[in-house]
């Protein structure tokens, strides 16, 4: 993926569950990491479990809307690359404080890279958004990057909002020669060691299984595309590498999911994980309830990934359960997570 030694990123979100592993991933490259965040938002988290601060350069805890703060950072970071991961990353907690999600998620982003702007050591910007960007029209066909962009809830259209933000910077900003080159990459349901967010399935389940009580699913029929949260952090870093190289066409969106063999119900998923866990884990799907729109169907089409960026996806999603609960019972059992975090990493070869 390139020669990532002593380079200097600045990544927001670094203490987050995706932002988290992707700094994890960069330390072991030996990149120097510029962290801007707020404090994590769960009791625990990957951040403190993991000690990802360890080795960071340099670790600032402010504001998105915060611009000052956040250009100060920046220009003392001087970095080479921008990954901005931060963000409200939930739809459900969307549903109820929609104002400070679009606060968030798209002046957050405008904020972002109008700091990048007056920092011309910036070579490569990443900005993560999500596999709902996309007008979901519940068809079974995977979406495309040329697909419509849109979105039901406050979160998905606040994710959109932010595609249509950073392809404005790059038109009106950074076209010329010399300028920053800028992605935006659109990955799956991520899955992996270390989330205890609410609201999402993955957690619910090993809550659920550890306290040995029944998980209730919202949503037992929908599909997504999960992916073990390694994927898309290497998809990120080896799309950040593209644009370094100016690779042609780099500098626009990409789609990050799993194969085909990725795309399953939320029940099955459910099903799969109790199978894993053992020791009497149980799957309920409650009778009636009245709960926010989700959709019912996405998929993500990784065919140009696959063709221009030569990616794809390495763990199947049964690996991926298997790693996610390994570490969960590694963490349960008081082991060096950090470590245990490490050696996931090289098992899947993402630096």
């Amino acid at each position: 993926m390139g020669v990532w030694t002593d380079t200097p990123v600045f990544l927001t979100g670094h203490t987050g569950f995706k932002g988290g592993w992707l700094s994890l991933c960069l330390q072991a490259l030996g990149a120097k990491v510029h962290g801007y965040a707020l404090d994590p938002i769960t009791t625990p988290n990957l951040f403190e479990v993991a000690r990802v601060a360890d080795t960071l350069a340099s670790d600032t805890r402010a504001d998105l809307a915060d611009l000052v703060a956040l250009q100060a950072a920046m220009t003392a970071a001087q970095p080479t690359v921008v990954f901005h991961l931060a963000a409200q990353p939930l739809v459900r907690a969307s549903y109820a404080d929609p104002l400070s999600t679009f606060a968030t998620n798209v002046m957050g982003t405008a904020h972002l890279l109008e700091a990048v702007r007056a920092v011309p050591s910036v070579r490569a910007v990443v900005v993560v958004t999500t596999d709902k960007v996309y007008d979901n029209r519940e068809w079974i066909y995977p979406y495309r990057e040329s697909d419509a962009l849109g979105g039901h809830d406050p979160y998905s259209a606040s994710k959109g909002a932010a595609e249509i933000v950073t392809a404005s910077y790059r038109a009106s900003f950074f076209h010329v020669a010399g300028a920053a080159q800028i992605a935006t990459a659109r990955a799956g349901n991520v899955i992996g060691g270390g989330d205890w967010a609410a609201d999402r399935l993955v957690p619910d389940c090993l809550q659920a299984f550890a306290d040995q009580r029944p998980v209730q699913l919202r949503y037992p029929g929908a599909v997504r595309p999960w992916q073990h949260v390694l994927e898309p952090v290497g998809a990120y870093i080896q799309l950040a590498q593209a644009l370094l190289d100016t690779a042609p066409q780099a500098a626009s969106g990409w789609n990050f999911g799993p194969d085909a063999r990725g795309d399953a119900t939320v029940g099955e998923v459910a099903q799969r994980l109790a199978a894993l866990w053992g020791q009497g884990a149980r799957v309920e799907i409650p009778e009636g309830g009245a709960h926010p729109h989700e959709a019912g169907q996405l998929r993500l089409d990784i065919s140009r990934a696959r063709a221009e960026l030569g990616w794809q996806p390495r763990w199947s999603l049964d690996e991926a359960l298997q790693h996610t609960v390994a570490w969960q019972r590694a963490w349960l059992a008081g082991e060096d997570m950090a470590a245990v975090s490490r050696a996931q990493i090289a098992a899947y070869g993402a630096v």
